[in-house]
């Protein structure tokens, strides 16, 4: 059985390790594969919080499993079978246990695909603006957490740790992908938003906006990568609490921010610890999210 702990960090010794994002640690299998692993860490307000939220790592490893499933009639996606547990030595497998999985190594493309169906987070703050999101006009009139008249694609450029990503008009996709690729990926990603918002609604759940992340293979075909339509790359209202005129609770860190948001910190390294009863509501909102969508 594979351990219960958190884990902030993994630290395989049978595979190269290649980099830690603000959640994953991606090792080398060979020229053509990555394992992925979804760690506990949890990040808010572009800062790697300290404290790791039980169980976060495999709620969403299995939450983008599914997806990927789901949807990868619209696209290909970088996943592959290969059981990661056979690719380490049998005193690593707690790490990658339900938590990790064995994709095509590609060329991730320097965007982020995000896509709106509703009015809310920084797309609200700038359509209170400028009533545009991305360069994209919208209606006069709009409230928060208003559903917009049909979902529209906001992309941002693509940040390194530390850094916030910055809402780009899609002709800079255009300069930094060519016009070709930056038209399939806004097509794409529209399809899975589409797709995926119509399902979860029917499991009473509403997907306010999500983020997808695209690479290419050598004879340029599209996959996509990363993780899909989790609660850390999407904001998940519960759809019977939804109202428009105010933001509505989320399945997400919301708790861990409003919680940092109380404390006397600058949203710099080294953020706070979090509490246990924080840690807790997380975990189960991540939990519950899944058991929604999946069962």
């Amino acid at each position: 059985m594979p351990s219960s702990a958190p884990i902030l960090e993994t630290n395989l010794k049978s595979l190269p390790f290649l980099y830690r994002g603000k959640v994953r640690d991606i090792y080398e299998v060979d020229t053509d594969r990555l394992l992925v692993i979804q760690t506990d860490r949890l990040s808010a307000f572009d800062v790697v919080l300290p404290t790791p939220v039980p169980g976060k790592g495999r709620a969403l490893t299995a939450m983008s499993l599914f997806w990927f499933r789901r949807l990868a009639h619209i696209i290909p996606n970088h996943l592959l079978d290969t059981a990661p547990e056979s690719l380490v030595s049998a005193d690593e497998v707690d790490q990658v246990a339900g938590r990790a999985m064995v994709v095509r190594r590609l060329e991730p493309l320097p965007v982020e695909a995000i896509v709106r169906g509703y009015l809310a987070g920084s797309g609200w703050k700038e359509y209170q603006k400028t009533q545009a999101i991305c360069g994209i006009a919208l209606p006069d009139g709009l409230r928060e957490a208003e559903k917009l008249p049909q979902p529209i694609f906001t992309p941002s450029t693509k940040a390194a740790v530390g850094d916030h990503d910055e809402n780009i008009a899609f002709s800079e996709v255009e300069k930094l992908v060519g016009a070709e690729r930056a038209e399939q990926i806004r097509v794409k990603s529209l399809q899975l938003y589409s797709e995926a918002a119509d399902y979860a609604n029917a499991r009473g759940i509403i997907i306010a906006d999500t983020k997808f992340e695209f690479g290419v293979d050598a004879a340029g075909n599209l996959y996509l990568i990363d993780e899909a339509l989790t609660s850390d790359s999407s904001r998940f209202w519960p759809r019977d609490q939804y109202r428009v005129g105010s933001s509505p609770p989320s399945f997400d860190k919301q708790f861990v921010r409003d919680w940092l948001e109380s404390q006397n910190w600058n949203k710099r390294p080294p953020a706070p610890a979090l509490p246990d009863d924080i840690l807790a509501r997380t975990a189960a909102k991540y939990e519950e999210a899944l058991q929604l969508l999946t069962e």
